[in-house]
């Protein structure tokens, strides 16, 4: 496609890839599918149960890797139930036919963040998971494995997100420190900009409770994933308080919902991406949907700045997290042009002006 402007490309331009055959779809888009700087994967029809986590490396397909490693095939159509502990490779409905300057990204959404549906997206001869190299031909498969929660899907249904990039778009940690003068991309004060900008956690407690996050129950109901506001939050959640000592040991195998003590913003021009935190520096892992839209936490689209939620889980041993303790930081990315509806001006912008917030499937 031609006359491709250089980094996140928008909803406009992502609707021309679709139009155009570098986006291939197994049925039409729906309405709410593309996104100011991503567009939605949907399930497809199949899913393997497979034995193990795979890549298929340089010189195999995904299909070549479950005829191997498949147990058995399940059929997604009547709605199938995805039980946590196993490892599932679903067929996507969309696959690609990019251009040789553009390239795709992927990141779970941030709803299946939330649940602790672990997913990401594998291509042919993929030697990395969510990521589609320049040209990529092919179609798209996603592997999902539920930690917490069993959870209900079908086709159609929409647990990741892509996007599309051209050029180098990210910005350098002295452009972060001009955006951030010119647009206060966090509330931090004096915030440590260091491949990125760091976002610390907040355990001093919110609203009148002292509320400072949620512990998932164990041995739950299942999650329909297609289900908003469907699940009274106290059948899944045990909320968490703030004390004296603002800090929470954190327990391996137990998955937390948290929030940042910055509100995030996220200007018209630019998108972001929480990226994994250095694991020298605790034996954690926060935030497995990273995505954030062009407009995320901005005023001209709803927000005033906006929390981030982030999901927690500690990795083999406990871990102490300290009030304001840096978590993880956010990278900003140049987008090709500015996209005409902004991250919390449509109706389908869940977590705009979000504080702490579960998931958009339980009720408060």
């Amino acid at each position: 496609m031609a006359g491709l402007r250089d980094g996140i490309q928008s909803a406009e331009t992502i609707a021309r890839l679709a139009e155009t055959g570098a986006i291939r779809t197994d049925r039409p888009l729906a309405a709410d599918q593309i996104q100011p700087a991503s567009l939605d994967l949907r399930l497809g029809s199949r899913a393997y149960r497979v034995r193990a986590s795979f890549l298929p490396g340089p010189a195999r397909s995904v299909r070549d890797q479950l005829d191997v490693l498949a147990l058995h095939e399940i059929d997604l159509n009547p709605g199938a139930v995805l039980e946590t502990g196993c490892v599932y490779i679903a067929e996507l409905g969309e696959s690609l036919a990019l251009p040789p300057d553009l390239s795709a990204a992927t990141n779970p959404k941030s709803s299946t963040g939330r649940i602790d549906v672990f997913t990401r997206v594998i291509a042919d001869r993929a030697r990395e998971f969510d990521a589609a190299e320049a040209g990529y031909h092919g179609p798209l498969y996603a592997e999902i494995s539920p930690r917490t929660f069993p959870v209900l899907v079908r086709p159609g249904a929409r647990l990741s997100q892509i996007r599309f990039r051209k050029g180098q778009a990210r910005l350098s940690d002295r452009e972060l420190i001009a955006l951030h003068a010119s647009s206060r991309l966090v509330t931090s004060a004096e915030p440590s900009i260091q491949d990125g900008v760091a976002v610390s956690v907040d355990l001093a407690g919110f609203g009148p409770e002292g509320l400072v996050g949620f512990r998932a129950k164990r041995h739950t109901g299942l999650v329909d994933v297609d289900r908003v506001a469907g699940y009274p939050a106290t059948d899944f959640w045990e909320p968490l308080r703030a004390d004296g000592a603002r800090l929470l040991i954190l327990d391996p195998g137990q998955f937390y919902i948290l929030a940042s003590k910055e509100a995030v913003h996220v200007p018209p021009d630019y998108a972001a991406e929480m990226v994994p935190f250095d694991p020298l520096v605790g034996e954690f892992r926060v935030h497995y949907a990273g995505f954030f839209d062009p407009g995320f936490g901005h005023a001209g689209a709803g927000g005033a700045g906006a929390k981030a939620v982030l999901e927690v889980r500690s990795r083999d041993v406990p871990f102490i997290l300290e009030d304001g303790q840096i978590v993880g930081r956010l990278v900003y990315e140049r987008m090709a042009e500015r996209p005409g509806v902004l991250y919390g001006a449509g109706a389908g912008s869940n977590y705009q002006g979000q504080a702490l917030k579960l998931s958009k499937h339980f009720r408060a």
